[in-house]
């Protein structure tokens, strides 16, 4: 058992931290602050190569493993704790892994290379007004017709709905069929007749935009299928298990980040005489967030490496220990981070609470993950109880 990196993922993190400190810090209000992705970030992402990393070389990626993606996403989470970037990184990671394992040849040619330079958009568009978690229980309905699929239905909460439509991208869109059993995963550019994108406004994660996509009759040609006709549902699941464990390592990057700022400040912030850091009170929080920190931080990298040995090697489409591990990973890293920044607002007082220390930043920006983005805490709890009791042991009928 080795616990050192490799050289690739020793340069990779190494690349990436310059990044983050040097281009991302610096603007990090700015991304807070503003209602899409800035261009800018895109394209530097685009640059040095990290964004849809999984992609194989052929369509603009680097065929990054799971392993190095979730070092990556960990580094990004740090360097911008609003998680904007790291939901924006984490969307073309995740979902452009998952189109270039399942999407047709055509299709991968067309979308992926401007996605990878930081042109395009790409998400996933699963979320709908009546659920979310419940990917099942959609009402977002396709048909095939020749050598088109139509969609009717709407998406609700989906990011990056306006960053796809004035950049160019689209969601994969997951669909039930309107005339058989299963649901059809298909790739809807956002430009496309019939497709109307509205905006909602968050508490946090700012500056990626969230909206709602509505299908009036959509047409896009089959070529934009992923997998066969009717078994998109199988594929939309992995795709979250991969996206998932991205989104904890993220969470994990930002507790980190939260945690340096606090050391810094309670080293040199006296009451009554002595630094805050001599405090027992302030030490032994800082010594439950960090053992807590390191816990699920080699967590988030076993499942990374759990993911590239069952699935992004092709062995399996899906496995239970890897499900066990990612689902416990969403359910502690963000709970972790939002425990992080809250303490340490604490630790800081009044000034805790200002825009100027930047802690209310990263509260609001993990809080997203502990409502539902990616799968709602208590999902996670219901898959870990699937995989640990048995499918007989679930509150619904499987």
């Amino acid at each position: 058992m080795d616990f050192s990196f490799s050289e690739d993922e020793a340069s990779i993190q190494a690349t990436v931290r310059r990044f983050g400190d040097e281009f991302l810090r610096p603007r990090e209000r700015k991304i807070d602050e503003g209602d899409q992705v800035p261009r800018e970030v895109a394209v530097e992402m685009g640059r040095i190569g990290v964004l849809a990393m999984p992609v194989p070389e052929k369509y603009g990626g680097m065929g990054a493993s799971a392993s190095q993606t979730e070092l990556v996403a960990e580094e990004i989470g740090r360097a911008d704790t609003s998680m904007a970037t790291a939901v924006f990184f984490l969307l073309e990671a995740g979902w452009g892994y998952l189109l270039s394992k399942y999407g047709t040849e055509e299709a991968k040619q067309e979308v992926l290379p401007p996605v990878t330079r930081g042109d395009h958009f790409l998400g996933i568009a699963s979320t709908e007004p009546s659920g979310g978690s419940d990917i099942a229980n959609i009402h977002t309905q396709s048909w095939r017709e020749g050598n088109e699929f139509v969609i009717r239905g709407e998406k609700a909460f989906i990011s990056g709905a306006i960053e796809a439509r004035e950049w160019g991208g689209g969601h994969l869109t997951i669909t039930r069929q309107k005339d058989g059993p299963g649901y059809n995963l298909l790739y809807v550019p956002t430009r496309t007749a019939g497709v109307e994108v509205t905006r909602f406004k968050n508490m946090g994660r700012t500056g990626i935009s969230t909206g709602g996509i509505h299908y009036d009759d959509v047409r896009v040609p089959a070529k934009y299928l992923l997998g066969k006709e009717g078994g998109g549902f199988p594929l939309c699941l992995q795709g979250f298990t991969v996206a998932r464990d991205f989104v904890a390592a993220a969470c994990v990057g930002a507790a980190d980040r939260a945690l340096e700022i606090g050391k810094e400040y309670i080293k040199v912030r006296s009451v009554f005489g002595k630094p805050l850091g001599q405090y027992e009170g302030i030490q032994f929080e800082l010594a439950d967030l960090h053992a807590l920190l390191e816990a699920v931080r080699w967590q988030c990298r076993r499942a990374a490496w759990l993911i590239d040995q069952r699935i992004f090697s092709g062995k399996t489409s899906h496995d239970s220990e890897v499900d066990l591990a990612v689902a416990a990973v969403k359910l502690k890293a963000p709970e972790l981070a939002f425990d992080a920044f809250k303490k340490v607002m604490m630790w800081h007082g009044a000034s805790g609470y200002t825009k100027e220390v930047g802690l209310e930043m990263g509260l609001r920006g993990v809080t997203s993950y502990l409502v539902g983005a990616e799968g709602g805490l208590n999902v996670m709890r219901i898959i870990m109880g699937r995989e640990l009791l048995g499918k007989e042991f679930l509150p619904y009928r499987s």
